[in-house]
């Protein structure tokens, strides 16, 4: 299996998916804490990217993602598939998201993965689903079958 670029949804996989409000606005987003070790290990065999359409929290996951050593972009779910088709090669890439804006990528993409507490229409759509929830070790899981499946494929 050729596979090149690792890209992944942030908001329900690389968080739990909830957001913290005050008055003021949104101020918190939970990350979970071995997700990191997972990309780190991985990044020797896959190129890794992230995606967001929070605007309203993207400082909060952008510094997350630099933190970890990564970038993420700004993509609207509107224009989400479109932009993943011009920026990737679907035929090499593996594609971790959880939302019904993700379905169609993860249909597309050469390997899917979708956290356990992902919405059903994406669990059906992977390849793989994490026992895992997303902000609880799903990535750090997914990375750890990636190594085993280009392992086993090599």
């Amino acid at each position: 299996m050729d596979l090149k670029n690792f890209l992944l949804d942030v908001d329900g996989v690389l968080t739990n998916g909830q957001f913290y409000y005050s008055n003021k606005g949104k101020i918190l987003k939970k990350f979970g804490p071995h997700d990191a070790d997972g990309l780190k290990i991985i990044s020797e065999y896959l190129s890794i990217k992230f995606i967001s359409a929070d605007k309203r929290g993207f400082d909060i996951t952008q510094k997350r993602i630099s933190d970890m050593g990564f970038s993420v972009e700004l993509v609207t779910e509107k224009d989400r598939e479109s932009w993943v088709e011009s920026n990737y090669n679907l035929s090499h890439l593996v594609f971790m998201g959880d939302g019904l804006y993700d379905v169609p990528i993860l249909k597309k993409s050469r390997y899917s993965i979708a956290p356990n507490n992902a919405v059903n229409e994406a669990k059906k759509i992977a390849n793989f689903t994490t026992i895992q929830d997303g902000g609880n070790g799903a990535v750090y899981e997914a990375s750890l079958h990636l190594i085993d499946l280009i392992n086993d494929s090599n």
